[in-house]
């Protein structure tokens, strides 16, 4: 048994301090809870006969001190049974020395205001992810500080216990990164904040008002980068910046399910997390029935990307696409700007139709089109106003004289009634026909111009000859007769939203409730350039922070394939790379490299993080044996790891083994896109589900499908492969399946 540390006392000492601090903290606030609550009780109830208005700003202060009240309560319960995971022992310059505990909040003594607990996005936390011990410099919104970093402590506090405590510097093995990296599955995700590494804390704090672009290899921490990156991103940023308008864009349902116990973790639970078909027919309104993009995927893989529908969907994909709708909406616009005519009030010249061409194509060729047109109906109405009042006083002016030389000049009784009744009369016609005209002028010429129906416009350039001849002329004619034919049927994939975001953005605009102002995007790679170009557009921002791994783009026949292309979109991007793996043992590693090195991409090998395991064990089977797979999930359950994945090639696999392995009474879960996982079962997924996901042990099983050496299958192979923590089982006929030398 290792002995104890020397302060272990005293830290146990300072823990309790700590936990009592909160509980006293937690006590006032919910008599605060319940005074505020009350006070808005007694505020509704004097609306009634007091001075509502008083009444009203009562319950609006008492409303915003309830929020703060709960949001630290909150706060405080979620770190109650581990308030801190580190310190450091500091002193900046020119202050006395500071024993600082760092946590997942902060805290501070009300009386004293000494920091009790300091929040590891706070700049001076800094100092334990990327200082060295000794003389140090950290950053405070743009201002270097200095100091000095004496030691740094980790500490290992488990239900509100302290279990042990490490003094750690540059010679030390973090170990307890090696415990967590050992741990369990379920418990990494949340756990990832004391174990933050240098290169993956440079990328959290990196700056926050430029792009980020992160090439992560397989378990480099990628996924938890970005929720912290978010975390420190509001926490920065959280006084002039509303959570609502932050969008993380996950791959499915599954993974939204996956990160959702550790975004309130990280005080992040007003954000929108959504997948971007949600999100885009959310913003656009259009209800479209989708082509699942797995089925598409796996006809692909077993058809080869020689199929009418690869081309297109890579077409669809590309920024050649984007030019084709901007042609598209030139055209539009051309259409609109031939509508133009002069505006008359009577037979008085209003507005030239020259001058509201010249709005609508150049000065306001900012904004969207239907925007544009109800800009100039504004201006349009005020003109008219303005003209209107000159042209009645030109009118009243005329028949003043004309009255005046009817009276005057006119000897004949009789005559001169006559025309001066007809002046009057005319006049008191023509007046009021003027005003009348004037209050609908600008609606009724506005008329010509109706609204647009984005999914009709789109749907007419996928199926008239005429049209598509004229916007893609650079398209060969069998191409051309192909997709007239794929399109004969209304039928939607995804590849298609990014046409009809783009078309709604340029000609209706996006709603301020989706006019996201920052957005992460996890597993990256499977984005189109034009869905990235797309987003950039709609929501008018590069405020990007974009995850993945080129070496897990299982859907590359439809996006991205390099980063350069990428960086062109988001000029102002920082780009950054993390080679080191810290989900799988060095022995599982190395079968994972030994296919990433077959791959076209050429990226660099993988590093593991130093820990080992057991070897990959290749099970020789002709054919699926239920028998066999539930004695591996035994084995592997007496082990001691709980969450088990048997991860195929595609969904028919996947279906025909939890059928088999059901009639052998064994446990499973077939793993789809909404549902949430079930650990104590076996899993079983297609491995393109399993993307983003990490299980402490996985079986790949493959008998009538085989991997083969292709494109895809690669990647479909090393995701399979890579997201084993422990333990990882080949079942097939021979190595060859797995793309291995026997």
């Amino acid at each position: 048994m290792t002995a104890r540390h020397p302060d272990f006392n005293v830290e146990q000492e300072r823990l309790t301090y700590t936990k009592d601090y909160m509980q006293q903290i937690l006590n006032e606030s919910q008599r605060d809870l319940k005074s505020a609550q009350d006070n808005i009780r007694k505020s509704m109830a004097d609306l009634d006969y007091l001075d509502s208005s008083l009444s009203y700003l009562n319950i609006l202060a008492n409303a915003r001190f309830f929020e703060m009240a709960r949001n630290q309560k909150e706060g405080l319960e979620a770190v109650q049974k581990k308030p801190y995971f580190a310190r450091i022992h500091f002193q900046k310059t020119g202050d006395p020395e500071e024993l600082l505990y760092i946590g997942k909040t902060s805290l501070f003594h009300r009386e004293t205001h000494e920091p009790i607990i300091v929040d590891w996005r706070s700049p001076v936390a800094n100092v334990y992810y990327d200082g060295r011990l000794g003389d140090i410099e950290y950053d405070v919104r743009g201002e270097t500080h200095k100091g000095h970093l004496f030691a740094k402590r980790q500490y290992k506090i488990e239900d509100g216990e302290l279990l042990d405590i490490r003094d750690i510097d540059l010679t030390t093995n973090d170990e307890l990164l090696q415990e967590a990296l050992e741990g369990k599955a379920d418990v990494r995700l949340t756990e990832i904040v004391s174990t933050i590494q240098k290169e993956q804390n440079e990328i959290i704090r990196a700056h926050l008002r430029q792009p980020i672009i992160v090439q992560g290899a397989a378990g480099s921490g990628k996924t938890t980068i970005a929720l912290h990156r978010i975390s420190y991103f509001l926490y920065t940023m959280g006084e002039n910046f509303n959570p609502e308008q932050l969008m993380i864009l996950a791959p499915n349902k599954l993974f939204i399910d996956y990160i959702g116990d550790v975004l309130p973790e990280l005080g992040v639970d007003k954000i929108c997390q959504t997948t971007f078909a949600d999100y885009v027919m959310a913003a656009t309104k259009l209800k479209l029935k989708l082509r699942n993009p797995n089925e598409q995927l796996e006809a692909i893989v077993a058809g080869g990307t020689d199929l009418p529908t690869a081309w297109i969907s890579e077409a669809k994909g590309s920024l050649y696409y984007r030019d084709v709708m901007e042609r598209y909406l030139q055209k539009i616009e051309q259409e609109i700007a031939e509508q133009f005519e002069d505006v008359f009030i009577e037979k008085y010249l209003i507005m030239r139709a020259s001058h509201l061409k010249k709005l609508f194509l150049y000065e306001f060729s900012y904004m969207p089109i239907e925007k544009r047109l109800a800009h100039i109906k504004k201006v349009l109405a005020s003109h008219v106003r303005q003209k209107k009042q000159a042209v009645l006083n030109v009118l009243n002016a005329k028949y003043d004289e004309a009255l005046g030389k009817a009276l005057n000049g006119i000897r004949d009784d009789d005559k001169r009634r006559r025309i001066v009744t007809k002046f009057i009369d005319e006049r008191d016609e023509r007046i009021p026909a003027i005003e009348k005209e004037a209050k609908s002028t600008a609606t009724v010429y506005m008329r010509r111009f109706t609204k647009y129906n984005i999914k009709t416009l789109y749907r007419a350039f996928l199926t008239r000859r005429e049209l598509l001849e004229e916007l893609t002329p650079e398209w060969h004619y069998i191409e051309q007769q192909q997709f007239l034919e794929v399109h004969a049927k209304e039928h939607w994939a995804l590849e298609d939203l990014a046409a009809l975001y783009y078309l709604h953005a340029r000609i209706k605009g996006i709603s301020d409730e989706w006019k996201m102002r920052v957005v992460f995007i996890d597993e990256v790679q499977d984005y189109s350039l034009f869905q990235l170009a797309a987003l950039k557009t709609g929501l008018e921002t590069d405020m990007f922070t974009m995850v993945g791994d080129l070496a897990q783009g299982i859907h590359s026949y439809r996006s991205l394939t390099a980063w350069e292309p990428v960086q062109d979109l988001f000029p102002r991007a920082s780009f950054r790379t993390l080679q080191k793996s810290y989900r799988t043992t060095i022995e599982i590693m190395e079968v994972a490299n030994t296919i990433l090195a077959q791959m076209d991409e050429q990226l660099p090998l993988v590093e593991p993080v130093v820990r080992h395991g057991n070897a990959p064990t290749f099970v020789q089977a002709d054919t699926l044996d239920a028998k066999q797979i539930g004695s591996i999930f035994d084995a592997i359950r007496t082990n001691g790891h709980q969450s088990v994945a048997l991860i195929c090639k595609t969904t028919a696999d996947a279906k025909n083994m939890q059928r088999m392995l059901l009639e052998n009474n064994i446990p499973v879960q077939l793993l789809t896109e909404d549902e949430s996982i079930n650990q104590q079962v076996l899993l079983v997924l297609p491995s393109h589900l399993a993307k983003g996901l990490e299980f402490d042990a996985v079986i790949v099983a493959a008998f009538d499908t085989p991997f083969f050496d292709t494109k895809i299958d690669r990647k479909l192979l090393y995701v399979a492969l890579t997201r084993a923590m422990h333990e990882l089982y080949l079942v097939g006929p021979s190595k060859k399946t797995f793309l291995l030398e026997e």
